[in-house]
């Protein structure tokens, strides 16, 4: 499943990346952030010491930090990336789920798939507010959820009478495939199993399309036990690894 879910990943990002040797690369123009400027490796990639050495400069060349997301197990890019300098910055417990346990939903909450300007809006001051993104909340912001859309992705919005409460998404459907992500409630309305229903919601939504969800998270055993509840299980780590 490892293998699908990483061709599922690759394919997210082919349309527009660039190929250097093993690699399919993703540059963002208008933005260094890490999170938009990254390369997957093949499937299968052994890469040589001037792969890796062609795929740093391409970075360098553009001021962008070298940086790969991928899956584990991958004992040959691993060995390369370490013998050019490259450092592990995280390693996300990625978990997949064949049977869903659907908790009782919160009294009051309700949970929708959104499509409008507003509800997008609703949705993105949800998210940063849940995961501290600063700075004001707007149009960028309104554009970056509808690219999901555009995807035939899915945008969910849960409010709690009436307020907004939580959010989340479920990408396109790859390989048989769709990844649940951005699960986001804020801190003051946390411990409350707004959390669970949004990824109950969105899970429920994948498998209803006919695919298997999965999804990545961080390695924190409060987080990983909120998904276990679901009947998430762990299956691999999904490695962000860079060059400082």
């Amino acid at each position: 499943m490892l293998t699908r879910i990483q061709a599922a990943l690759r394919d997210a990002i082919r349309a527009d990346a660039e190929r250097v040797g093993p690699f399919l690369v993703r540059f963002d123009e208008h933005s260094d952030d890490l999170s938009v400027n990254y390369a997957v490796p093949d499937e299968g990639a052994a890469p040589t010491a001037g792969e890796v050495a062609a795929l740093v400069a391409a970075f360098r060349e553009r001021s962008r930090t070298p940086r790969l997301e991928y899956l584990r197990p991958s004992p040959a890019v691993d060995a390369a990336l370490a013998a050019a300098g490259f450092t592990v910055d995280h390693l996300l417990p990625v978990m997949a789920v064949d049977d869903l346990v659907v908790p009782p939903p919160p009294a009051g909450l309700t949970i929708e798939a959104v499509t409008s300007d507003e509800d997008l809006l609703a949705v993105s001051v949800v998210q940063n507010t849940a995961f501290d993104v600063a700075g004001e909340v707007g149009a960028r912001d309104v554009a970056r959820q509808r690219s999901l859309l555009r995807d035939d992705g899915v945008i969910v919005l849960a409010r709690l009478a009436g307020e907004p409460a939580g959010a989340g998404a479920c990408t396109a459907p790859r390989h048989g495939l769709s990844q649940v992500a951005g699960i986001a409630v804020p801190a003051r309305l946390r411990g409350r199993g707004i959390a669970s229903a949004v990824c109950a919601d969105l899970t429920a939504r994948v498998f209803d399309a006919g695919c298997t969800p999965f999804l990545e998270t961080e390695p924190d055993w409060k987080v990983t036990r909120l998904y276990g509840a679901l009947g998430y299980r762990t299956i691999g780590e999904s490695a962000s690894i860079s060059l400082k």
